[in-house]
């Protein structure tokens, strides 16, 4: 895809349209201690128990009881506590078979993307809903790791081990695409992107997360400027991820052009995701972080089993 990321507008008295910048390891650990503060705001806010595992199955921690059920077998009966009402009632046990989930929140330079439209840069965005969802996994019981830094953990400060190991990972943590490493079976996969990336190298990433029965979902986060093209006269186009730069006469002559490559693009990403059984979803950073958050948090709700 041409790179139309980061934009300068040249005429006179033209504020500038958008910036961005390497991500260094140095500026990764700067935005950390304020993404860390939001993500635990946005955490919050999310609806309680719209993720809780707790739920009636196979377990030994009591949950709750429920009135016995007409046609369920006598044995179910809890008579100790029947004998203390006019009804029956059956003894329900926890569902007890916590998931891994693996979180690849993408800090490649596309990411740091910001124009004047949006409330903060892509890159903040994705950390902080990225930090925020380990959180509500964690209260709902789950083991929450990040995919090719740490294994899957259960712990009350999740947000802060999590972000630890992000501002240590040096370049690692700022490839365009998820890790290859393997993942365990079975395990649940959140990704976090712009996902300006080849479609093609996506779907043959996917294909081997899912090869080992992962299931998961994407987050496709974009700039409003990235989707509204909103520039005029002459322009000049820097791209993130070299030194190559595009000058544009008439820039608002490139938007009908640009939409359409944009959409063909984002057509050959849902087909990537659609082919690991992946679910993607879209999210633009003019809107409230905790909007997409709750979005997730309902899609984890329903399962990210794959159909």
């Amino acid at each position: 895809m041409a790179p139309a990321v980061v934009t300068r507008a040249l005429e006179p008295g033209a504020r500038l349209a958008a910036s961005a910048r390497a991500i260094d390891a140095a500026d990764l650990a700067g935005r950390l201690p304020d993404i860390v503060i939001r993500a635990r705001e946005v955490a919050a806010s999310v609806v309680h128990g719209a993720h809780g595992r707790r739920r009636a199955g196979m377990g030994e921690n009591f949950w709750q009881f429920r009135p016995f059920g007409a046609g369920e077998p006598a044995h179910r009966i809890d008579w100790r506590r029947s004998a203390r009402d006019d009804r029956l009632f059956v003894r329900e046990r926890e569902w007890e078979a916590a998931h891994s989930y693996f979180l690849w929140m993408d800090c490649s330079p596309s990411m740091a993307f910001v124009s004047s439209l949006a409330l903060e840069p892509k890159l903040d965005r994705a950390l902080t809903l990225g930090l925020a969802l380990a959180d509500v996994l964690m209260r709902g019981g789950e083991r929450v790791g990040l995919a090719g830094l740490t294994h899957a953990m259960s712990t009350r400060d999740i947000i802060e081990r999590l972000a630890q190991a992000l501002a240590s990972a040096g370049e690692s943590a700022r490839a365009e695409l998820p890790p290859a490493a393997p993942l365990p079976a079975g395990a649940k996969v959140l990704l976090f992107s712009d996902f300006l990336c080849d479609p093609a190298e996506l779907a043959d990433r996917l294909g081997r997360i899912a090869a080992n029965g992962a299931a998961g979902a994407l987050l496709m986060i974009a700039d409003p400027v990235e989707e509204s093209f909103p520039f005029e006269g002459e322009t000049l186009f820097l791209d993130t991820d070299s030194r190559a730069t595009l000058r544009a006469g008439r820039a608002q002559a490139w938007r009908e052009a640009y939409a359409e490559r944009l959409a063909r693009h984002r057509d050959e990403i849902v087909r990537a995701a659609a082919g690991a059984r992946f679910s993607l979803h879209l999210h633009r950073t003019d809107r409230p972080a905790a909007e997409a958050a709750l979005t997730l948090s309902f899609a984890l709700a329903s399962g990210l089993e794959r159909v």
